[in-house]
């Protein structure tokens, strides 16, 4: 599963959702007709739930969406702080040089000389641009996802090339 976002809020009394994505085009989101819910970002493709998508539209940096699964207020609150994902196959195709977080996650990353960094454990989102956690035994590294560091990325390789020093 692709994790997308997470539902940070109710939305008013109809069981509409307040959604934080993670990435920068979740409008993209609406062609998909069923999203999947779950309590855990971590949990295996078969403890998902789907949910049939209503309604959805944006709202200041987020999303609100309302799933058929979800008719009111209480519902909602039950389903509040859990994440929204899809199998990739669900998701629309990505533009060159545009990549789903979870296509990111445990790439390795090696600098200009060909040394390991170590492998992308995570991203974070800081409003201005992404961010890679680069994790490597006990240190980790935070690497902007812009084009200033990041030289390459080879999915076929599972590789992201980046201009940074092994000290850095």
């Amino acid at each position: 599963m692709i994790v997308l976002g997470r539902i940070v809020a109710p939305f008013g009394v109809q069981g509409w959702l307040k959604i934080h994505p993670f990435g920068d085009d979740p409008e993209s989101w609406r062609k998909m007709p069923q999203w999947w819910l779950s309590a855990d970002d971590n949990a295996p493709p078969e403890q998902w739930k789907p949910y049939t998508l209503k309604a959805c539209r944006t709202h200041g940096k987020g999303l609100v969406a309302a799933f058929g699964e979800v008719p009111d207020r209480n519902a909602a609150e039950a389903v509040d702080g859990w994440y929204i994902g899809a199998p990739r196959e669900a998701l629309p195709t990505t533009a060159e040089n545009e990549f789903y977080w979870g296509d990111l996650v445990g790439l390795d990353v090696v600098n200009e000389a060909g040394e390991s960094l170590g492998s992308v454990k995570g991203l974070l989102s800081t409003g201005a641009h992404d961010v890679l956690q680069v994790g490597e035994g006990e240190t980790e590294r935070l690497i902007p996802f812009v084009a200033a560091f990041v030289l390459d990325v080879d999915l076929a390789a599972r590789r992201i090339r980046v201009a940074w020093g092994k000290d850095w």
